[in-house]
């Protein structure tokens, strides 16, 4: 190498200054691709997320570069804050006190959180409830109705009860909507030993989660799809939570990982916890 330098009369140093520049261009290419294919698969991630999905496809990159790398390509997501009013607390049936705002949380079916949302099909609006383990963020039951009833969220509930039923003592929290205030709601968790908690009146914010879940919902995949009919709402709208939501899309307050692995992750180490202890 040396002997080459010196018949091109150049350094050493700067031979490899010539050639660095190529392959550093070359990295950053391929790292804006990767960045670029992810942003398309997931339109509203922000840098953090893009950065954390990085790292599980088996790259190095701080933040700092990805933002920047975001910011010259244009994909950075704005979004604006909307809440949109779909309860009814109005009513004179009873209502709890809210259990949750004091639960410190340390595994799953300990709290449970619901909210109905509205979704507009081309010719109507149907409503959607859902049920969350608050732990592990995991959507475990939803339903999607024309009716704005009680049957609405008894449907949820339903589902969360199948999957998971859990143990006595379990939180379920919700606002004051009258659907969950119903006494059809109302004995159907008291039978199986499930506590009930509200949210205080006119305050969205003692619901983060359940609102937080909604907003991701609706950017994620109500505003970015068009559904012709209740049906074809329903397939699609199942296909995102069961596929994508739980199994896929990375959640900060999980160390950046889907629900389901999460969730996964706690039964591992449950079990090498009683082998241990064995």
């Amino acid at each position: 190498m040396n002997r080459l330098c010196q018949a091109g009369g150049v350094s050493r140093a700067g031979y490899y200054r010539f050639l660095g520049p190529a392959k550093v261009k070359q990295e950053e290419m391929e790292l804006r691709s990767k960045i670029q294919k992810i942003a398309l698969e997931w339109p509203v991630y922000g840098y953090r997320r893009v950065q954390r999905a990085l790292m599980r496809r088996g790259w190095r990159v701080n933040r700092k570069r990805v933002l920047r790398l975001m910011r010259v390509d244009n994909l950075l997501c704005l979004r604006k804050r909307k809440f949109i009013r779909t309860t009814d607390s109005k009513h004179a049936l009873p209502v709890y006190p809210n259990l949750a705002k004091d639960m410190v949380l340390t595994g799953i079916n300990q709290l449970w959180v619901a909210d109905i949302t509205y979704i507009r099909l081309e010719t109507e609006f149907v409503f959607l409830a859902v049920v969350l383990d608050a732990f592990s963020r995991r959507c475990i039951g939803w339903a999607l109705q024309r009716s704005f009833e009680a049957g609405l969220v008894l449907e949820a509930l339903h589902m969360a009860l199948r999957q998971r039923r859990p143990q006595p003592g379990l939180v379920h929290h919700s606002d004051r909507g009258v659907q969950y205030a119903s006494k059809d709601y109302t004995k159907q968790l008291e039978c199986y030993g499930i506590r009930i908690s509200m949210s205080r009146r006119g305050n969205p914010y003692d619901n983060a989660l359940a609102e937080s879940f909604i907003k991701t919902l609706k950017y994620e995949e109500v505003y970015r799809t068009e559904y012709r009919d209740l049906a074809d709402a329903k397939a699609l709208m199942k296909g995102f939570l069961e596929k994508i939501y739980n199994r896929k899309r990375l959640h900060s307050a999980l160390g950046y990982r889907p629900p389901r692995e999460f969730e996964q992750s706690l039964s591992l180490s449950a079990r090498r916890a009683r082998g241990a202890a064995a």
